[in-house]
């Protein structure tokens, strides 16, 4: 590379607030090696240390839940430290899931979507990179025209001739502070947003879609626990009726027995219209509209609740949660920026070559007297633009804090979904062996009730309190059953997801858009 002269005197005509933010010596001093070695002005990004947290919870967790005697009941153990599988919802050992989350991640636009606008991140970064390399041109250009003779004394005729012309021309801008390369390194730096992007878009999508068809699974269950309870109460008010008619028992009883049945049918509409809901939103994961869903609904009971979780150690969760990587990629684009913004401020450098023939026809185009060139050099150096350059730099460096903090936030809010997560797999096992002994006593009461009732020896109050108790512990035991699930989901989606293993997927991200300089 050929050595540049600068003239050093331009510095001292530049405002104040411009010049006072370019360190001019340590520029004259290493502009000419700046050239040869290409180095960067600005900061050079590190990523964020991990946080020294030891665990994501204020108490230390149990090593195991506890159990419940009933579907979905197991306890769960806790394993620190152990590594997410990347396909983690086939521990449910459901065909079903897995179909509908294949399914989702194939036909779902957003999934598209964000695959789109990586590539568009990518080739916008390759586009970039164009602007390291000399830019090279090809002109070619024949005239045909008429000059009078008369403008040149020559009498008051004309002449016609021909003019052939072709040339190769030659651009390059020197580099010399960076300001390119930290381009490129924003460019790439957004791209890889743009991947951890679509691997959050992707883990969000499959945590929904299993979450949607457990409480699909879930709402199909109660409508069902609910037609039972029905149907029972059907047959209690057909015989209240029965020994009404005998003069066993008043026409109240017949009519409280009437209500609480009609109090349960009146439950089934919302219960319906929560389950079409659910429905129709998994047709909208699966990239269709409602009118084409028509896949069966989940059999809740049909479910594994996984055994074994595994819990990653604080220090890594920066590294598996896409959220995590996303706005760290964010961090380093902005931390480029300042590179740029800086390098902004300096001298631009470019050179220009051209080389080409001119003749008047084919024969004398390419001998040694057609043969034309030009070269040139331009120093650009800004001089004064209002402040514009120096505010540009300090908006830059607010973006940069703006963007530390928001990373920050990130973490914190990731550290508290798996805290979240982990207290609720631990108290909501204890929910459902509450539930569960709930249920059992609420039935036996209702058993002795009624058993006390046909022998008259209770109250028909006695019937209708112990009904309204059974009906709500058995439904609170569906919603507790299937909140085991839906609690492990978003475990693993707190988690991370195990994207880096996800053998649909490729997980390498560095150097996706090229070799950055």
């Amino acid at each position: 590379m050929p050595f540049i002269s600068i003239p050093w005197a331009i510095p001292w005509a530049i405002p104040r607030t411009i010049a006072s933010a370019i360190p001019w010596p340590i520029v004259r001093a290493a502009l000419p090696a700046t050239v040869l070695a290409g180095c960067a002005v600005g900061p050079n990004f590190h990523p964020p240390a991990a946080p020294a947290s030891t665990r994501f919870t204020e108490a230390a967790l149990p090593a195991h839940t506890v159990s419940a005697a009933t579907p979905g009941g197991s306890a769960q153990f806790l394993t620190p430290d152990r590594d997410i599988q990347g396909e983690w919802w086939e521990l449910f050992r459901s065909p079903q899931i897995a179909a509908l989350v294949t399914e989702a991640l194939r036909a779902n636009p957003d999934v598209a979507a964000a695959q789109a606008t990586l590539r568009e991140a990518r080739e916008n970064t390759r586009a970039e990179q164009g602007a390291l390399f000399p830019a090279v041109s090809a002109t070619g250009e024949f005239q045909r025209q008429r000059e009078s003779l008369a403008g040149f004394g020559l009498g008051s005729g004309s002449a016609t001739f021909s003019l052939y012309s072709g040339a190769l021309d030659v651009s390059y801008t020197l580099d010399a502070f960076g300001g390119i390369r930290r381009q490129i390194e924003q460019l790439h730096a957004q791209a890889e947003y743009q991947r951890f992007e679509l691997e959050a878009t992707d883990l969000t999508l499959i945590a929904n879609v299993i979450t949607t068809a457990i409480t699909e699974a879930s709402l199909q269950q109660q409508i069902d626990t609910t037609h039972d309870i029905i149907r029972a109460d059907t047959d209690a008010l057909n015989l209240t009726r029965q020994r009404f008619q005998l003069g066993g028992v008043s026409q109240v009883d017949v009519l409280q027995q009437q209500s609480t049945l009609d109090a349960q049918i009146a439950t089934l509409p919302g219960l319906r219209k929560q389950l079409q809901q659910a429905r129709n939103q998994l047709a909208v994961y699966l990239g269709g509209r409602p009118d084409q869903y028509a896949t069966p609904t989940l059999d809740l009971a049909a479910l594994t609740l996984p055994n074994d979780l595994p819990v990653s150690l604080p220090s890594k969760l920066v590294g598996q949660r896409p959220d995590i990587r996303a706005f760290s990629a964010l961090l380093h684009s902005a931390t480029a920026s300042v590179g740029v913004a800086t390098a902004n401020m300096l001298p631009q450098i470019s050179l220009s070559g051209s080389y080409g023939r001119d003749g008047s026809d084919l024969n004398n185009l390419f001998t040694p007297a057609g043969i034309v060139w030009s070269i040139a050099s331009t120093l650009t150096q800004p001089i004064f633009e209002g402040g514009t350059l120096s505010a540009r730099r300090r908006s830059a460096q607010a973006a940069l804090d703006v963007a530390a903090a928001q990373y920050s936030s990130t973490v914190n809010t990731a550290f508290q979904n798996v805290a979240n997560a982990l207290v609720a797999i631990e108290r909501d096992a204890e929910t459902l062996q509450a539930s569960l002994a709930a249920q059992r006593t609420a039935a036996a009461s209702l058993a002795v009730a009624r058993s006390q009732y046909s022998a008259g020896g209770g109250t028909f109050l006695n019937v209708l309190t112990a009904e309204q108790s059974d009906f709500s512990a058995r439904l609170n035991l569906v919603t507790a059953r299937a909140a085991r699930f839906t609690d492990t989901v978003a475990l693993f989606q707190a988690l991370g997801g195990g994207w880096w293993h996800r053998t649909d997927v490729d997980p390498k991200v560095t150097q996706c858009c090229g070799v950055l300089p």
